[in-house]
């Protein structure tokens, strides 16, 4: 019996390590409103001044880091405004920032995130947006890009400047 339940128990580790490998090497990107893990792609490591290509991508993936160290890989809108890079998250039933989302929890925590745009992937930092003269010109330029999108509000509209 003891035999039996170490081979069971070895058995069970490498399935696990079989399957974090795998997922770490393919990656697991998220789907419409179901998250992820890692992202796969090409990475790019030159520094990125301009983001313009962006403004032909409709949704974009946000890798963040996780206290349990497997990312948490979400879906988002982005947009070009002034020359600089923006993502959103939207609250569209309220809730406080950063507590409703995740992600959000995980960039306060640590801003460090990995972008996937089309099959390129940066590393970059998030800045969380609070200044009114700002976040009311970039709301504006996300509802342009985006004509279908129905805004919850400025109040519920959190932005972040990719850096």
């Amino acid at each position: 019996m003891k035999k039996y339940l170490q081979m069971a128990g070895a058995a069970v580790v490498i399935v696990l390590i079989v399957s974090v490998t795998t997922l770490r090497i393919f990656g697991y990107a998220p789907q419409d409103q179901s998250p992820g893990l890692w992202l796969s792609g090409e990475l790019v490591n030159q520094t990125m001044s301009d983001w313009s290509f962006s403004d032909r991508v409709d949704e974009i993936f946000v890798q963040t880091r996780t206290p349990y160290l497997i990312p948490h890989s979400v879906t988002t809108y982005c947009v070009t405004y002034n020359e600089q890079f923006y993502l959103f998250s939207a609250y569209y039933s309220g809730g406080d920032f950063p507590d409703a989302r995740r992600w959000n929890q995980n960039v306060v925590r640590d801003p460090r995130v990995r972008l996937k745009i089309g099959d390129q992937l940066f590393d970059q930092t998030l800045i969380y947006v609070e200044n009114e003269s700002i976040r009311r010109p970039v709301h504006q330029a996300f509802a342009d890009k985006y004509p279908q999108w129905t805004s919850p509000g400025l109040e519920n509209v959190h932005i972040f400047l990719v850096q």
